[in-house]
């Protein structure tokens, strides 16, 4: 490692030490306070450790510091965002009377802006039995939502890296085996694990979605978008990327074949509830998040739309309509230039959901993370330089030499022919 790489990952990891450290100074919200103090001290050490070139000693700090001591903490005393407390209500409401919502919400509290899907990772809480805070450390650490949000985030990505046929994370911090590990210890994906991990599932899936569609496998790709739908409506747009990815690289059959799964599968998580409560499901997941209900929404944000938004009746349908328009150019994207490999199927959904973040009448700054984490994961299972050629059951991955470029070449003609793609 030269001088100059150690000087920027260092510079780097101080960063990010600075970032969590505005956390105790400016936040109200104790969980932030305490991640940021644990995180910036995870930082600062990860700081000391690449400076003295122990690149591995500096992720496991950071690591330890951003993720694996203020979780277990804030798991083991019960803290955490109002998020948690809300995916495990409906988890036991849906074990109780199958029904998800709070009916005629007073409170912030009482609403549950999710889709039926969501209440599965509070299931565990409702079947170990007990409250938060009354029950012993197992079954605070078993029922806690954030943990399932982090198994089903962790377990999408390993299945994605097992389809695209990645090699195991590991190697130099820049190469693409570390990029993974250096983002789950960075604040873009550790702070919203350890504080609330809601949003931890839906990247999960989307990610899982574009490997799928990227090696061809239709069915998968529409069942993990399915359940992304089934979270939250803002997986909407992964479902256009998938489809147009499979579409460019297979053709129309499984691309339709996608959607017709993704359709599906959606409808079948997410009818009964709109059936049981149709009412409360457009106003707590449709209606709240937009700021159009009678209790306003905390995501509050000073970003463009939601700056829009508080002008009046105006702001607000100006703000929804800049966000129409930009979707409307996204797809007209996925149309005029579809996308044709993983890394170019992830940031034209990371483009398309930064968009609506940006432009929706009420966010957040964390919503942010989402495009981040989607940018950063394709990069990490692939390898710069090299085309990775997939058709049908078996790879060919064009050797270093002079005769490379014209290997490349060839393969895709032939790959072209097979209907196979680039991943």
């Amino acid at each position: 490692m030269t001088f100059s790489r150690t000087a920027r990952w260092t510079t780097g990891w101080l960063c990010a030490a600075a970032w969590a450290l505005s956390f105790p100074m400016l936040s109200s919200l104790a969980p932030h306070r305490l991640w940021g103090c644990c995180a910036a001290a995870g930082y600062l050490g990860a700081a000391v450790a690449t400076a003295l070139g122990r690149r591995r000693v500096a992720l496991a700090a950071a690591l330890v510091g951003a993720v694996a001591v203020p979780l277990l903490w804030l798991v083991l005393t019960s803290q955490g965002q109002s998020e948690v407390t809300v995916v495990e209500r409906s988890g036991r409401l849906l074990l109780e009377s199958g029904r998800l919502y709070v009916d005629e919400p007073a409170v912030v509290g009482e609403y549950t802006p999710y889709l039926p899907g969501m209440a599965l990772l509070g299931v565990p809480r409702a079947l170990l039995g007990g409250d938060a805070g009354g029950d012993g450390w197992v079954v605070r650490l078993l029922g806690d939502a954030r943990i399932w949000c982090a198994t089903a985030l962790f377990g999408c990505l390993w299945s994605a890296r097992r389809l695209l046929g990645g090699e195991p994370s590991g190697g130099r911090h820049g190469g693409p085996g570390g990029l993974l590990p250096l983002l789950v210890a960075s604040p873009v994906v550790a702070l919203p694990l350890v504080v609330s991990g809601v949003d931890l599932p839906l990247s999960g899936l989307c990610c899982l979605a574009l490997a799928a569609a990227a090696t061809g496998r239709p069915v998968l790709a529409g069942a993990a978008l399915a359940g992304a739908c089934a979270l939250k409506w803002t997986a909407l747009p992964a479902v256009a990327v998938a489809v147009a990815l499979l579409a460019a690289c297979r053709g129309g059959r499984p691309a339709v074949r996608c959607a017709l799964v993704a359709a599906g599968g959606t409808a079948l998580l997410v009818l009964p509830a709109a059936l049981l409560q149709p009412a409360e499901l457009w106003r707590q997941v449709f209606a709240f998040p937009t700021g159009r209900a009678q209790v306003p929404t905390p995501a509050s944000s000073p970003l463009p739309g939601r700056l829009l938004a508080e002008l009046g009746s105006w702001g607000w349908c100006l703000a929804v309509g800049l966000l129409l328009a930009g979707g409307l150019v996204v797809a007209l994207s996925l149309l005029a230039r579809p996308p044709r490999t993983v890394v170019a199927a992830a940031d034209r959904l990371a483009l398309g959901l930064t968009l609506a973040f940006l432009l929706a009448p009420a966010g957040r700054f964390g919503y942010l993370a989402l495009p981040v984490l989607l940018s950063v994961w394709a990069r990490s299972v692939t390898v710069p330089g090299v085309s990775r050629v997939v058709t049908g059951s078996f790879r060919i991955q064009p050797s270093d030499g002079p005769g490379t470029a014209r290997n490349e070449r060839r393969n895709e003609r032939r790959n072209e022919r097979s209907g196979g793609h680039f991943a």
